[in-house]
């Protein structure tokens, strides 16, 4: 329980270790791709969102 309480607290250090971490892991050349990808992943998640309360709007008006 002691351990959980310092994942919230994440310093510069930290910080600068998990993105050497990630650079090593995929390549500076394959992470503009996947932001790309992560990107587009979330604007289709809320476009979903959006037709989805358009769609219960007009269920109520019926």
């Amino acid at each position: 329980m002691y351990s959980l309480l310092f994942l919230g607290q994440m310093g510069p250090w930290q910080i600068a270790i998990i993105v050497i971490a990630i650079l090593l892991l995929f390549g500076a050349k394959r992470i503009p791709e996947l932001m790309k990808g992560l990107g587009s992943g979330v604007k289709e998640f809320k476009k979903g969102l959006k037709d989805d309360d358009s769609e219960n709007e007009k269920k109520e008006k019926k």
